[in-house]
């Protein structure tokens, strides 16, 4: 049974949030949970605990009763987690505290809860809510449209949204690129369908073929059963590629072999699966630009900019409209009473170099503010403009990075990327990876050589740490 649930677990990454009082439940839960795709944050009497609109999706808390008396937890804004499971751990069975958590929510588990127990629970609890995410399509609040360039922008949507043809959506970082895509999901007659989003720019290493097309069961080590990559996911709806400019040129041969082709094969299997899907891609680079540089390939760009829309920055959308993004944002976050218009106008001769983005960090910052003080303070408020950051322009990926994998074989890019990932989670420690994958240390070695993990040189990395710390 559990070697069941941690099949279903490997195809679907989550993060738990685990907030222990006096006793070490994140120690037992990361036990439980060692080789599955889970990513385990802990908060304690002496850490804080991440911000509740961080949380991933689907996300659960795992909570223990003794945190009641803990003033942090008692003060926390649970309210904007809104729909967070909560799984609350207990030396016995008691009653969950209603003040925080609807009944339908939480679940209960015992302080000594064993392996089974836990992925039992998170199993049930995590099919549940996939169930509920696929029955609900997603739908955005209105877009905030005053300016006549946002107007005439949602107007080309309306005009475009329920045509088959490719979409390349360019606009700044933080403009808001995956709200138009969705948007044109939303308004299209196949609104009801999957909609996959992907970023190309965090795609691991060595793993575009089995992220995009999927693998079949026994494709490499480790693959116990069949997956859907995203092109056969988002068949039947729209697939949104965002950053697509960061994708490398030997990965866009083979986007643009399923756009010209319409069929995917998986790896470790010779069978073409048809995929009919809308493509929507963005970035915020200057495409054309890349062609001339030999960094993007022309034929690709053309399959993408069937049409084309630009998303204008927060400045070029003018100070009536920040205004009128930063009113929706408070009373997304729950305040109700109307901002003074020292802050309004405050807020509309700020420029966000992070977009709407940084607008909405400003907001809640704000928010809490108003919430805490249940006051306007200016003081307060004005030094969280003043403390806005400076330009941020991102470092240069390294060399190791950007290197294309291209001598390996598809099966040895996804095993590659397997024990990298181990790597990676374990801190490079070779002993605790092996464990984690369930070889030998001389094993690992032998992979780590043979897939050019390490140093860069083609080495294991021997002077990294092999103690737990």
């Amino acid at each position: 049974m559990v070697q069941a649930m941690s099949q279903n677990f490997a195809r679907e990454e989550f993060d738990v949030y685990v907030w222990e009082g006096t006793s070490d439940i994140a120690s037992r839960a990361e036990r439980c949970l060692a080789g599955m795709d889970v990513s385990l944050l802990r908060a304690d009497a002496g850490t804080a605990f991440p911000p509740p609109r961080d949380l991933a999706r689907p996300a659960v808390a795992l909570v223990s009763v003794s945190v009641m008396g803990d003033k942090r937890f008692s003060g926390y804004d649970w309210l904007a987690a809104q729909g967070l499971p909560v799984i609350w751990v207990a030396a016995e069975a008691r009653g969950r505290d209603p003040r925080y958590y609807p009944p339908e929510y939480s679940y209960t588990l015992p302080l000594t809860f064993t392996t089974a127990d836990l992925r039992k629970l998170l199993y049930e609890l995590l099919g549940t809510l996939n169930q509920l995410n696929r029955a609900a399509p997603r739908r955005e609040q209105p877009l905030i449209a005053v300016s006549a360039t946002m107007r005439d922008l949602l107007a080309e949507v309306d005009m475009y949204a329920d045509c088959r043809s490719n979409v390349l959506i360019h606009g700044e970082t933080g403009v808001g690129k995956e709200r138009i895509a969705r948007l044109l999901h939303e308004q299209a007659a196949w609104f009801d369908g999957p909609f996959v989003a992907v970023n190309c720019g965090a795609i691991p290493e060595g793993l575009f073929e089995a992220h995009f097309f999927g693998h079949a069961k026994g494709a490499f080590t480790g693959a116990i059963g069949a997956h859907k990559g995203y092109f056969e996911q988002a068949s039947g709806g729209t697939l949104f590629l965002d950053e697509i400019g960061d994708l490398p040129l030997y990965q866009q041969v083979k986007l643009l072999r399923v756009l010209e082709q319409n069929t995917v094969t998986r790896l470790g299997s010779t069978v073409e699966v048809p995929v009919d899907f809308r493509l929507v891609a963005a970035t915020n680079k200057d495409l054309r630009v890349l062609v001339g540089q030999d960094e993007f390939r022309a034929d690709l760009y053309y399959r993408l900019a069937v049409i084309e829309l630009r998303i204008p920055n927060l400045e070029q959308r003018g100070p009536q409209e920040k205004a009128a993004i930063f009113r929706a944002l408070l009373q997304r976050l729950g305040v109700e009473d109307e901002p003074p218009q020292w802050l309004l106008e405050r807020v509309s001769r700020t420029r966000y170099e992070g977009n709407v983005r940084e607008l909405s960090n400003v907001a809640e910052r704000v928010a809490i503010v108003r919430r805490q003080l249940q006051a306007w303070d200016p003081p307060r408020i004005e030094r969280i403009f003043d403390q806005l950051a400076e330009p941020l322009h991102s470092a240069p990926a390294s060399a190791a990075a950007r290197v294309e994998p291209a001598a390996f074989t598809d099966a040895e890019r996804a095993e590659r990327e397997r024990v990298l990932a181990a790597l990676d989670a374990n801190g490079w420690r070779r002993q605790d990876t092996a464990h984690t994958l369930g070889i030998s240390r001389k094993v690992l070695w032998e992979k780590m050589r043979k897939l050019q993990l390490g140093t860069g040189q083609g080495e294991p990395a021997d002077g990294l740490a092999e103690t737990t710390m």
